[in-house]
């Protein structure tokens, strides 16, 4: 195995123009319009990174930068520009593993919810100050709870949870508005609509599997195809912006080490500043201030060095500049901030020559040994030993069939999360309330049968006491005779009437006789 190199040849000014090794690690930006030759600057980047036993991770947007893993066809124009360098094109593959977000072109990218975390949750759903609030809230609740956050389906579960129970979980971290919630579960179906939900999931990426290195000590290239997920510019940027996070959260300290640990290109880097809140800038100028120590190279590819913030651009050492036009006011304003990052070179005019680059040329100016910039030169692109344009589809099938990680990532995993258990509890609670309605109705039958018992035990009792006094009345004997005391009684009675009224007649017969 041959040694591996201790610089990158890039092309050739009045001099060669290389970058050191132990110098790639402070970072760079590849910059230029379209059709200027950025693509193929970054393949001959990423192509010489690997060659020195350096893994690389690239994302391919516009298709073409998959002919890496096919071996060079060069013709007569390309042979003829490396041998005014003094290099012999050898034509090979670089060691490539295709991936996409979509498992559609390569193998699939997956990371968990809880991975993401909320605030570059957020960035993908485009949410406001007080929905990324609510959305912190939820992961809170989900860490207190001891709830996965998995996939898309675990948030749109905890959600709900966090809604059905807003008025206890406000009084511990502040209200939860229902319109907030709402707005989130909309945000996350415009997500899935657009394919998001096939990022998050299990198995989730295992980092080492993009650090790999192999038997003949080339470092291996991700190459993620970006073709579809420019469309989501939003979930790119923050996808992206993850993949470093993870990189700075998992890698050890190495300070500076002979050669990077891993080099990172940002294709459209502007997308991931457009329209981000300042929390996200702040965490992308930390990233990437600090991944430097472990061993991380990261290096912005977009139009204008403008697109990048100044304090960001701050941290890029290495600058590789091919040609900007200059129509308008802002793109005047972009070429003269372009042309004073560079250390000027007494031999020509920077800005002047920005505009007059041609197709494969580019303005560069890397780190010397002591990490101070090299003054800027006008530098001829060396030809990649790859091909130049897109693999064919055989060719990119014949690639993932023989790649390392084949049947790691290809088949989803769904295990027990946040959907599950609270699918479980909101079953047992239904069955406890099923259970508690059903012994309550158990109960009101319970009672209204013994009231019914009661009411019919008190009507038998009423009438059985009727009957009871009938048949007594029934069996209650006849008299016919009159006693002797009832007969001396009417005797009595009678002769007082008679006497009675025969003085009655008396008295009123005599007054008559008076008269």
């Amino acid at each position: 195995m041959p040694d591996a190199p201790a610089d990158l040849f890039l092309g050739q000014s009045d001099k060669p123009e290389h970058l050191l090794l132990h110098r790639a690690n402070r970072h760079g930006v590849v910059a230029g319009a379209t059709g200027t030759g950025k693509t193929v600057t970054l393949q001959i980047m990423a192509q010489g990174f690997s060659d020195a036993g350096v893994p690389v991770f690239c994302a391919d947007v516009k298709g073409d930068l998959s002919g890496i893993a096919v071996p060079g066809t060069p013709n007569d124009k390309l042979l003829a520009r490396a041998a005014g360098m003094g290099l012999t094109l050898q034509p090979k593959a670089a060691p490539t593993v295709f991936w996409d977000l979509y498992g559609e072109k390569g193998h699939p990218i997956r990371t968990t919810v809880s991975e993401v975390g909320p605030l570059l949750l957020g960035r993908m759903l485009n949410l406001n100050d007080v929905q990324e609030g609510v959305l912190s809230v939820v992961f809170h609740v989900a860490d207190k709870e001891g709830l996965l956050l998995l996939d898309l389906d675990d948030l749109r579960a905890l959600l709900v949870h966090v809604g059905e129970n807003a008025e206890r979980i406000g009084r511990e971290v502040g209200h939860v508005a229902p319109a907030s919630i709402a707005a989130i579960q909309r945000a996350i179906l415009q997500l899935e609509q657009q394919g998001g939900a096939a990022f998050f999931g299990e198995p989730a990426l295992r980092l080492e599997d993009m650090l790999r290195t192999g038997l003949d000590g080339r470092g291996q290239i991700n190459v993620l195809d970006a073709t579809r997920l420019m469309n989501s510019p939003r979930l790119y940027a923050a996808f992206l912006l993850w993949l470093l996070s993870e990189l700075f959260e998992q890698l050890p300290e190495v300070g500076d080490p002979d050669k990077p640990r891993l080099v990172f290109f940002f294709d459209e880097a502007h997308l991931l500043f457009d329209d981000a809140p300042d929390a996200l800038r702040e965490k992308v100028e930390q990233v990437v201030r600090l991944i430097r120590s472990k061993g991380v190279g990261v290096y912005f590819v977009t139009q204008n060095p403008a697109d990048i913030p100044d304090s960001v651009l701050a941290q890029l050492g290495n600058r590789i500049q091919h040609a900007l036009r200059a129509y308008t006011p802002s793109e005047q304003r972009g070429l003269k901030a372009a042309s004073e990052s560079f250390r000027p070179n007494p031999a020509f005019d920077t800005a002047e020559a920005i505009q007059s680059l041609g197709v494969g040329e580019a303005l560069v100016s890397t780190l010397d040994d002591k990490g101070a910039p090299h003054v800027v030169a006008r530098t001829m692109i060396r030809p990649p030993d790859s091909r130049l344009g897109p693999a064919t589809e055989a060719e990119r099938a014949q690639v993932i069939a023989a790649s390392p990680v084949r049947g790691l990532y290809d088949m989803p995993v769904d295990r027990e999360s946040a959907e599950e258990i609270l699918a479980a509890r909101r079953g047992e609670a239904d069955r406890a309330a099923a259970e508690a309605k059903l012994a309550e109705a158990r109960a009101k039958a319970d009672a209204d049968a013994a009231k019914a018992a009661e009411k019919a035990a008190a009507a038998r009792a009423r009438e059985q006491a009727r009957l009871d006094r009938e048949a007594a009345r029934a069996r209650a004997p006849r008299r016919t005779r009159e006693t002797p005391i009832e007969a001396a009684t009417k005797s009595v009675l009678r002769t007082a009437g008679s006497t009675l009224t025969r003085e009655i007649l008396r008295g009123i017969l005599g007054g008559m006789r008076r008269r």
